[in-house]
């Protein structure tokens, strides 16, 4: 049994919890999250917590134990308070604007570069150079703030390129500063 799945999750005001055979779905006021259950996995609302239980007839159920404990704690997370990912863009000529229902970015390629934005995802642009993504769902969100990140990573010569709000990348010496 894991040991973070042992935890009890704590249930706020204002969140409800309704939990089926195969499925568990936290509405909440910023939205409802829907996720379904693996066999093996028993998730039990007494009061004001959520436990999650093992049948002991499944053997690899112990593997999700702590994978849905922390599904749920993000769920209930989710839909009370948000999620929030900043993505910061630095170069010469970058910039990102929202279009509808698409990102533009123009990070110093040929083409502008336009990514559909994820349904449950809002993004607004700040500065230009800095996008702030915010939603519900934080697997949706970190995903599409991966997305983003890879279509063009800070590169550690000059640092240009989209990285994490905070995210320190280390730079390193080129070769002329080797040759000295």
């Amino acid at each position: 049994m894991s040991r973070k799945g042992k935890l009890p999750i704590a249930i706020p005001k204002g969140v409800e919890v309704k939990v089926s055979e195969k499925e568990i779905s936290v509405k909440g006021p910023k939205g409802t999250l829907h996720q379904a259950l693996v066999d093996g996995v028993i998730v039990n609302v007494e009061k004001e917590e959520i436990i999650i239980a093992l049948d002991a007839e499944h053997e690899n159920a112990g593997n999700f134990h702590g994978l849905y404990r922390s599904i749920i704690n993000n769920m209930i997370i989710g839909t009370s308070q948000g999620f929030e990912r900043k993505l910061e863009m630095i170069g010469v000529g970058y910039r990102a604007a929202v279009q509808g229902n698409l990102l533009d970015l123009q990070i110093g390629l040929s083409h502008p570069m336009k990514l559909p934005i994820p349904e449950g995802v809002t993004v607004k642009v700040e500065k230009n150079t800095q996008i702030l993504l915010s939603g519900t769902d934080k697997q949706k969100l970190g995903q599409f703030a991966a997305t983003i990140r890879s279509k063009k990573p800070p590169e550690p010569y000059q640092g240009k390129g989209i990285r994490y709000h905070g995210e320190f990348v280390r730079k390193k010496a080129g070769k002329a500063a080797a040759k000295k």
